[in-house]
């Protein structure tokens, strides 16, 4: 990524928040890089080079600032260069596919060679995957030291490190300090197996739309499982054999404050990865602003709620179930059935869990949980919508990463419409949340079509409205919360019909 020297330059100079994520700057002078809103004195223009990542100033070695501090900084180097692979790449690794994987596995699960992966991510990045992996790491124990009080050897297994001694040594390298000295707080230390929620915060680009944002999640929320509020968003989560809780709040400084309530410490990258995802923290909301407000009809949609994200699902099998039952049925009533399912077949909240956060009580079902389930029995639905349901736990049982993000946003189509019960529409509505494809695009919707309608009140057919949202790519899905937002509630909740002609903001 080609980083004008002169433009960088004024853009520290004048601690312009606008660059902030978008680059970093490496001192020469000091060997630290820093953010461009940095407070401490801008240095000479001979003394400074530019990175598009902190991954790439790292790798040039280059040590993180203890001022401005680059791990608070937006994370916004999925919307960085035109490369699709990069950007699902970077999912995938923030989700921990570096850490159980090497970067030849990553290449498969993504569809493209490892010399082009490599390739790909000095072009766009400046660094290499593991570079990238190796950056976050770092960065979130440095976090973790700051934000939380941990001891130091739950720092190290909770920001994903092999070893105490491995986690040392990182951190002596980069800082010339052993880690406990770059925590200013004198208080005790607090392990997070004593029951205590561990807290961090998540910055983001703003603008950020929380009223449209906990709107959308309130009215799909499973009773149950998730409980959702105007200031608070909580569910209950559950990664392999353990259980727990989670809880979402805005807070001042461009930021979502995250307490999370579960006993493996490990598994806190993960869980990091999917709060930002159900949140997209990664969006630029000003470039895709600038690229949608190209089209007379967006333009408007747009100024008036420039901060609108697309909303992320936690788990690819719950949303793949929700988009199944949503079908024929309002959003209302298949959040309705999809708790009761939840009640019948989820997994109760241990002991130490239940009560926390009222109106929480159950995890949401595993494949294996409705594989083996009559849920025809329940009658609760169609017959030959509960063996969707069941064979499509089947599937996922069988393939577990079936609902993961491999290849191109076509190939994931593809693939998902080959599940039983989910056809064009829920493939590409599961793409858009689940697999976070910033372009993909449910053309069939009635609430797209309707929103798009001519002041005679024609509206477009599928294929009228896929020509139109050619000039929205890649920020389709953008477009489509756009113009389901500009749709009046009364309208949206309408019965909806199959699939093929599914209404707006299903599941």
């Amino acid at each position: 990524m080609d980083l004008d020297h002169d433009a960088c330059y004024r853009a520290i100079c004048t601690r312009d928040a606008r660059f902030d994520g978008r680059l970093f700057t490496g001192v020469k002078t000091t060997g630290i890089y820093c953010r461009p809103i940095c407070p401490a004195r801008t240095p000479k223009s001979q003394n400074v080079v530019f990175f598009p990542t902190a991954a790439a100033a790292q790798g040039a070695g280059f040590r993180p600032c203890l001022r401005c501090r680059p791990e608070t900084s937006p994370d916004l180097a999925a919307w960085r260069g035109t490369s699709n692979t990069v950007s699902r790449a970077l999912a995938l690794i923030e989700s921990g596919a570096l850490d159980a994987d090497d970067v030849e596995g990553l290449a498969d699960r993504l569809g493209v060679g490892q010399r082009q992966l490599r390739r790909l991510f000095q072009q766009h990045l400046g660094a290499s995957p593991v570079a990238v992996a190796q950056t976050r790491r770092v960065l979130l124990a440095k976090q973790l030291i700051h934000e939380t009080r941990l001891p130091m050897a739950e720092v190290a297994l909770a920001s994903g490190f092999g070893s105490i001694r491995r986690f040392n040594e990182t951190f002596q390298a980069l800082y010339h300090r052993p880690p406990g000295e770059l925590r200013r707080a004198t208080t005790a230390e607090v392990s997070a197996q004593g029951g205590e929620a561990l807290s961090i915060r998540l910055p983001y680009r703003p603008p950020y739309d929380w009223e449209a944002m906990v709107g959308f999640l309130s009215l799909r929320a499973i009773p149950g499982v998730e409980v959702v509020s105007s200031d608070r968003y909580a569910r209950t989560i559950a990664i392999g054999p353990d259980r727990g809780l989670l809880v979402v709040r805005p807070l001042a400084g461009d930021r979502l404050g995250v307490e999370i309530r579960f006993g493996r410490l490990s598994a806190l990258p993960t869980i990091i990865a999917r709060v930002r995802r159900v949140f997209d923290l990664a969006a630029d909301p000003l470039a895709i602003g600038i690229h949608l407000s190209q089209d007379p009809h967006l333009a408007p949609l747009v100024a008036a709620r420039p901060g609108l994200r697309v909303p992320g699902a936690w788990d690819g099998f719950e949303l793949a179930i929700r988009a199944i039952l949503g079908q024929q049925i309002t959003v209302t009533a298949a959040t309705v059935l999809a708790g009761k399912i939840a009640a019948a077949h989820g997994e109760p909240l241990p002991g130490d869990l239940a009560g926390r956060v009222e109106g929480l009580s159950h995890t949401f079902p595993t494949p294996a949980a409705l594989a083996g389930a009559d849920l025809a029995a329940m009658g609760l639905m169609p017959r030959v919508r509960a063996g969707s349901l069941s064979s499509l736990a089947a599937a996922v049982l069988a393939d577990p990463n079936i609902l993961g993000g491999r290849g191109s946003l076509d190939e994931a189509v593809a693939r998902l419409k080959a599940l039983p019960g989910i056809g064009e529409w829920t493939a590409q509505y599961i793409a858009m949340r689940g697999l976070r494809e910033p372009d993909a695009f449910p053309h069939g919707d009635i609430g797209l079509m309707r929103a798009l309608a001519g002041p005679d009140g024609a509206r477009p057919n599928p294929a009228q409205l896929l020509a139109r949202a050619e000039a929205w790519r890649p920020w389709r899905a953008y477009a489509a919360l756009h113009l389901w937002a500009s749709d009046t509630p009364a309208r949206s909740e309408k019965k909806k019909p199959h699939d093929r002609h599914a209404a707006p903001q299903a599941a």
